[in-house]
């Protein structure tokens, strides 16, 4: 398999909105019906992908609504045809979720041919959020054919699910929330006392202690990380503070 970028990844969206047919209702192979609008969310380092902030992921990190599994078919499909590694997993099959995890979803902006997260002239810089309510100064999430919804899974789950695994890499993944500041410490700090008590070793193959150990190295590696540099050239005096 190959290392992928946008290009492909815009590849595969575009291939799965084929797979599942337009609009409202769906036959996938088979007869299987998927009903719309179905999310289809982008994870970790897929959302760093998006938004520019690295250029080549070794893997699509991919996750769905819960019940959707046929969206994750269409998926494995897209990727096997494109020759791209793919997991499918949600922060939800490794860690309980925190309260409010699909409001602090965001709209990914996935243009044709890898354009990316630039918006469209004339789109309003809104997130409509379920039940109708928007929040200003986040784009509208776009909807796309076939009525696949394309977001980022919330950067809170992702770091806590990075932070439950625990490598190194994940580590690096989990601090490109905080230093782009999709994530607060401080708030992240209040998430991971909320999770910690629902852990369990059929969890979560640690006990809570360990998850706490393994978050004391991500505040390590930020603050390390924060003597040297910030996004767009902020000093450390300067950037977000992890107390």
């Amino acid at each position: 398999m190959k290392e992928a970028g946008l290009a492909e990844l815009s590849t595969l969206i575009a291939a799965v909105q084929q797979r599942t047919g337009a609009p409202a209702t769906r036959t996938l192979r088979r007869g299987v019906e998927l009903a719309a609008p179905a999310r289809l969310y982008l994870v970790s380092r897929t959302s760093h992908l998006a938004e520019g902030w690295c250029d080549r992921v070794p893997a699509f990190e991919l996750a769905g609504d819960a019940g959707r599994a046929e969206l994750g078919e269409a998926v494995r499909e897209a990727g096997r045809a494109l020759g791209v590694d793919l997991v499918w997993e949600s922060p939800a099959d490794v860690i309980p979720l925190p309260v409010g995890w699909e409001e602090r979803s965001r709209p990914a902006m996935i243009g044709p041919g890898g354009t990316g997260n630039a918006l469209e002239p004339g789109v309003p810089a809104a997130r409509t959020l379920r039940g109708g309510v928007e929040e200003p100064g986040v784009p509208a999430a776009r909807t796309l054919r076939g009525g696949v919804e394309i977001r980022h899974f919330d950067p809170y789950s992702v770091v806590l699910r990075l932070i439950a695994r625990g490598d190194e890499p994940d580590y690096v993944a989990a601090l490109q929330y905080v230093l782009h500041e999709w994530v607060e410490p401080a708030r992240l700090e209040g998430l991971l006392a909320e999770v910690v008590p629902r852990l369990t070793n059929q969890t979560l193959a640690q006990d809570p202690a360990e998850f706490r150990r393994k978050f004391k190295g991500l505040r390590q590696l930020y603050l390390r990380s924060h003597a040297v540099y910030s996004p767009g050239g902020t000093r450390a005096g300067e950037a977000v503070s992890w107390a």
